[in-house]
């Protein structure tokens, strides 16, 4: 949460405001330089902590459900709540906006290097041959470069990129501003009575992107069979607010032969309890045409989608 990462103001001054441009280090919580040998002071920093039977510490059992050192559960909770209240407000917005410019906006979401990028660019390429009357565009993500949106410009899609700097998401009113970029550029959008497809890539983090809603039609996680088949459980928030996880990569479960989609499968059954699972394969395009339906709004069985070959 946002509260506790700092890549908002609100630990700071309790204000409303989300601001990206503050300069603050997460490394050194000191104000002088020095080495790290001095005495440790055991005080109590955090107001809600369980200790397990192995000694492990547990920050979240508390009301917030996370643990800011010197901040109360109740202030916790009342910042969080003003907060996300503003960008949820900005976010019906762009929800009215989107919808009134025949928009279907997609959220996508995942860790770094499980292939979003790349699995965008393909699946921009099908869409191009599969329905060429369909208008594409791309928000794109990261804390700094412009990579990825320049990849998914040589596609043809017209492509914004929002850099966050420290901050470690998307919210709605970065969102809100890209899309008028979008509209300004490029007018792929501003066709009345025609359908066209927004994805938004957001900033490679499991953690932060699970609450802060965009405005988007679709939550879609995405994650990489290299990443391990416990990654929903943990990381349960995003998990359980994704309406699809694509599971990327699979041509490379022949060189890994003790994972299985099915242990995928049961790890987000666990989190979610009405999971969509998709495996594909943005470089062998194997399981790309059921997200392709997916796209295109056609129902796709769901007794198929663990037998996809790699």
């Amino acid at each position: 949460m946002c509260v506790v990462c700092g890549c908002s103001d609100a630990g700071a001054a309790g204000g409303v405001g989300h601001e990206h441009g503050h300069d603050h280090d997460h490394d050194d919580a000191h104000g002088h330089g020095h080495d790290h040998a001095h005495e440790h002071v055991h005080a109590p920093a955090h107001e809600h902590v369980h200790v397990g039977g192995n000694g492990d510490l547990h920050f979240g059992v508390g009301a917030a459900r996370v643990s800011v050192p010197g901040m109360s559960q109740a202030r916790a909770i009342k910042l969080e709540t003003d907060i996300l209240g503003e960008n949820n407000r900005i976010a019906r917005r762009n929800r009215l906006h989107f919808e009134v410019h025949g928009v279907t906006a997609l959220n996508l979401v995942s860790s770094p290097g499980s292939g979003k990028t790349t699995l965008l660019c393909a699946t921009i390429t099908a869409l191009k041959a599969r329905a060429p009357a369909l208008p594409v565009s791309v928000i794109e993500g990261d804390q700094q470069t412009s990579v990825d949106a320049d990849r998914i410009r040589e596609t043809g899609a017209p492509a914004i990129q929002i850099n966050t700097g420290k901050g470690c998401h998307l919210d709605a009113p970065m969102v809100a501003e890209a899309f008028d970029a979008l509209h300004d550029h490029h007018h792929a959008h501003a066709h009345h009575g025609v359908r066209s497809l927004l994805f938004i890539e957001n900033v490679g983090n499991l953690v932060c992107p699970a609450v802060w809603d965009l405005g988007e039609d679709a939550k879609v996680a995405i994650l990489s069979v290299t990443e391990g088949e416990d990654k929903p459980l943990k990381y349960p928030a995003m998990f359980r607010s994704a309406d699809l996880v694509l599971l990327t990569k699979i041509d490379l479960l022949l060189a890994l032969p003790e994972v299985r989609i099915a242990a995928f499968a049961d790890a987000l059954a666990r989190v979610n309890p009405n999971p969509l699972l998709l495996p594909i394969s943005a470089r062998t395009q194997a399981g790309m045409e059921p997200w392709l339906q997916w796209l295109e709004g056609l129902p796709v069985p769901a007794r198929s989608l663990l037998a996809q070959p790699c």
